[in-house]
């Protein structure tokens, strides 16, 4: 099981977050470890509104959510294709569950995880009697996430080796570069590539396709946030791609612009 990530893949300009918001990646206890990434908690208080944005992981979330002047509420988060963009102003408190890349399933065996993707569920459909505000209300950071914790056993999990391989398996093209296409991974893995397909649509809720180039962008997005030049070429190599037009094609219909615009936006003037 890989540890919990550290870093900041997905986050555009996370040092702009970091100074607006406060915003920690606690750790589950150790029997949800195998499903639950990490809890994510964010509190803000802004004197003007503030504008994230995300490049989604190939995740499920169930968020948890108070926007000041409006009444506590709970999510499920599908996989999102493009990229998340939030609005925060005034004062706000989230508490959001990542749940593996695979490992949803197992709380919510019922249905496809594509159902999900690129959906936002509101309570009561999903969750009618969960009080958002038990999860919301403490003021105590050890308390919100005891009550996470409580809440994600409340859910299951059903134990199914298939999201064990899909969580393995995704894992797998997010730590190793080589990994470029589909039938390739099929093939080393001893499955059809419609068997993958199938596994993916059930438990990721994305294609592996889609998965291979997200990790792609979210690296060259991580590299864009450096105060070093980059090698856009050598990249775009590295990464998998034909040639560096078909990484700036990706990165710029992913982030919404050319990498090289988003890297001189933030180096040092």
């Amino acid at each position: 099981m890989a540890a919990p990530r550290r870093d900041t893949r997905g986050i555009v300009d996370a040092a702009e977050l970091f100074a607006r918001v406060n915003f920690r990646r606690p750790e589950p206890p150790e029997p949800l470890r195998p499903y639950v990434e990490h809890y994510w908690l964010i509190d803000w208080d802004l004197p003007e509104p503030y504008v994230s944005h995300v490049v989604p992981h190939p995740s499920v979330h169930i968020v948890f959510q108070q926007y000041e002047g409006q009444e506590p509420s709970v999510e499920v988060a599908g996989v999102q294709f493009g990229l998340f963009t939030q609005k925060l102003e005034g004062r706000g408190r989230v508490c959001g569950v990542k749940f593996r890349p695979g490992a949803f399933r197992p709380f919510a065996p019922q249905r496809p995880v594509s159902e999900w993707t690129g959906r936002r569920t509101w309570w009561p459909e999903v969750y009618p009697d969960t009080n958002p505000a038990t999860i919301l209300a403490p003021d105590e950071e050890a308390a919100r996430i005891a009550a996470l914790d409580a809440f994600v056993h409340t859910l299951g999990p059903h134990p199914d080796p298939q999201a064990d391989l899909a969580t393995a398996l995704v894992d797998r093209i997010r730590t190793d570069r080589t990994i470029r296409r589909v039938g390739d991974f099929a093939r080393a893995e001893g499955m059809s590539v419609r068997l993958l397909q199938r596994l993916f649509a059930g438990y990721v809720g994305v294609g592996p396709k889609w998965v291979i180039l997200r990790y792609r962008i979210h690296e060259a997005l991580e590299r864009a946030e450096t105060s070093q030049p980059v090698d856009w070429a050598g990249l775009a190599a590295d990464l998998g791609y034909a040639d560096q037009a078909h990484l700036v094609r990706d990165f710029t219909a992913t982030v919404g612009v050319p990498p090289t615009a988003y890297a001189s936006g933030r180096q040092p003037t």
